[in-house]
């Protein structure tokens, strides 16, 4: 049986960036998925010459010019700027909250008439503490951002009434008063030049790597195989065998339909549908991402769905009855000697991807120095 220094369970953002500080420190590992691909949820798959992110939209974005720096060493980064739009019964609204959506919502060219309007119908609300997520949201944009933006589309995404979700899932709205469609506020954004499956590959170069492996089938054999510690990024609830039971989550669908008449579908990469009758949440354009000029197009449609066995965890529910039950998993996890957990299914938080590589780099740190 050879033997390695870390076993690294997950071929994800966290594995990969451990695997290569360790291996930079002349480790050696072995990387071992259940899935048939690296790369994780960050995973892109060419077709037609088009990087399809197989599982859902991944723009990285950072503030960290130290994370910049770190993954412009493994690939070239373009320079897409995040501007999803929102299409509500045929209207369309950009995105995030700004003086755009303003204009074409109201009319009002202004940030003090836009400020006005919200004001005023926060004001007629009279909302003391807010009891659940309508009233918090309701608080926070009024009325008509509300009804055409969140409501719908919120309700999709985690399958219950808005008044039956709790105020803070949605601590702040983003509202912006100058005419930016940037989503984000970082000063570093862009898409890998090639796709995330390349800069992956970059990163594990050295490694061995072993796909369509379940480490909860071959436990014994992969534990035995590490010399020094066990990397787990799975969920932290199934390495001890749901022994206080299962944490929730949500997950999400994906239906990809490759369009080899249409050249541009939709314009933009991201789409969000914000009613709540069209099932779907977000329509993504693949070939955008990369700024694309080939012929045919790849499309997305992303649906919000429960969580069950088997199913792919996206989104922790982070209520206090699943805030309790992590606690009890994660002080388990301080008790292992030959184990490290990483990412965002054994942490049952939701990474950005500049967290994710921030993490694993810090727990490398700690490791090696």
């Amino acid at each position: 049986m050879k033997k390695y220094n870390y076993i690294i369970v997950g071929a994800g953002m966290f594995g990969a960036v451990f695997a290569h500080e360790a291996m930079a420190h002349g480790k050696t590992c072995l990387i071992i998925d259940k899935r048939d691909h690296i790369a994780g949820n960050t995973y892109t798959r060419e077709i037609n010459g088009i990087n399809v992110h197989w599982y859902g939209a991944h723009i990285f974005h950072t503030n960290n010019k130290k994370i910049w720096d770190y993954v412009n060493r493994f690939a070239e980064f373009n320079r897409y700027t995040n501007s999803p739009v929102a299409i509500y019964k045929d209207e369309l609204y950009n995105l995030p909250f700004n003086m755009n959506t303003f204009n074409k919502m109201w009319g009002v060219t202004r940030p003090e008439e836009a400020k006005a309007i919200i004001e005023k119908q926060v004001r007629e609300l009279g909302i003391g503490e807010p009891k659940n997520l309508e009233e918090q949201a309701l608080r926070l944009v009024g009325r008509d951002i509300y009804e055409k933006l969140v409501k719908g589309y919120t309700e999709k995404q985690w399958g219950h009434d808005c008044r039956d979700l709790p105020a803070f899932i949605i601590k702040r709205l983003p509202v912006r008063f100058t005419y930016d469609n940037n989503y984000f506020n970082d000063r570093y954004q862009g898409i890998p030049i090639g796709g995330y499956t390349a800069m992956v590959e970059n990163m594990i170069k050295g490694a061995d790597v072993r796909l369509n492996c379940d480490y909860f089938e071959h436990r014994e054999e992969l534990d035995a195989m590490a010399e020094d510690k066990v990397i787990f990024t799975g969920p932290i609830d199934e390495y001890y065998g749901y022994r206080f039971g299962c944490l929730e989550y949500r997950s999400l669908r994906f239906e990809h339909e490759t369009l080899e008449d249409v050249d541009n579908y939709q314009g933009n990469a991201v789409v969000n549908y914000t009613e709540y009758e069209v099932p779907y949440t977000r329509i993504i354009e693949h070939k955008h991402f990369e700024f694309g000029q080939q012929k045919g197009t790849v499309i997305t449609r992303e649906y919000s769905s429960a969580w069950q066995s088997g199913s792919e965890p996206y989104y922790p529910i982070n209520d206090q009855k699943n805030g309790e039950l992590f606690a009890k998993y994660e002080e388990l996890a301080k008790t292992e000697k030959k184990v490290i957990f990483g990412g965002r299914l054994p942490q049952y938080r939701y990474f950005d991807m500049h967290q994710v590589i921030e993490s694993a780099l810090d727990a490398a740190d700690k490791e090696f120095n």
